[in-house]
């Protein structure tokens, strides 16, 4: 159920996912992109929250993270996702957060409606970091993703989970994850970087 309310959060943005680099799923050059390298995209994202608010709750300095997977063959690509939020989250803005990144709050998040299946929603001991070209996360021993180097491609790349009114940069980049029904471990993958602003 969608509930309408008031709220806005914005920040910074780093993804990685088993696709080559660059990810085919971007829009290069305002051209979009189309179906993931191996048919199978299993990906973790990571948002930090600079500033926030929702219901008159503060949400700045929260970090999330949603990890998943989801098969190009199947009808709308429907995602099986795990979301983890700050363990330094009060109950509320915890309550907020989870409304917001599950898409129960409406507003520009359209990647949500992708959602299918919740595998768990849980607090975490996540550290992020969003700084140009050393970008990484890490979920506690649950897994993460780091960066590697700069993918070679000089042109405009955006993605739709930010936006892309949000253009940012491609990486070479790891990532694992090791937590239930999700189990990966990769080198050499992609990465993008940008910054984020939803509201509802």
């Amino acid at each position: 159920m969608i509930e309408a309310s008031g709220w806005s959060i914005a920040g910074s943005y780093y993804e990685s996912c088993n696709c080559q680099a660059v990810c085919p799923c971007r829009r290069l050059n305002g051209v979009p992109g189309g179906d993931s390298t191996y048919g199978l995209c299993q990906f973790i994202l990571s948002w930090q929250i600079e500033k926030g608010r929702a219901e008159g709750t503060n949400l700045a300095d929260r970090q999330i993270v949603m990890a998943g997977f989801y098969n190009d063959a199947e009808p709308d690509k429907p995602w099986s996702i795990k979301l983890f939020i700050d363990d330094a989250a009060e109950p509320e803005p915890y309550r907020q957060l989870t409304r917001i990144f599950l898409g129960r709050a409406g507003g520009n998040m359209p990647f949500t409606a992708n959602i299918a299946t919740i595998l768990d929603v849980e607090r975490a001991r996540i550290s992020l970091t969003h700084e140009p070209g050393r970008e990484t996360i890490r979920v506690g021993d649950l897994g993460g993703s780091a960066v590697a180097r700069r993918a070679d491609y000089d042109g405009s790349v955006s993605c739709g989970i930010p936006g892309h009114d949000h253009p940012g940069t491609e990486y070479m980049a790891s990532l694992s994850v090791n937590s239930g029904p999700l189990q990966w471990d990769y080198e050499e993958r992609c990465g993008f970087a940008t910054d984020f602003h939803y509201f509802g």
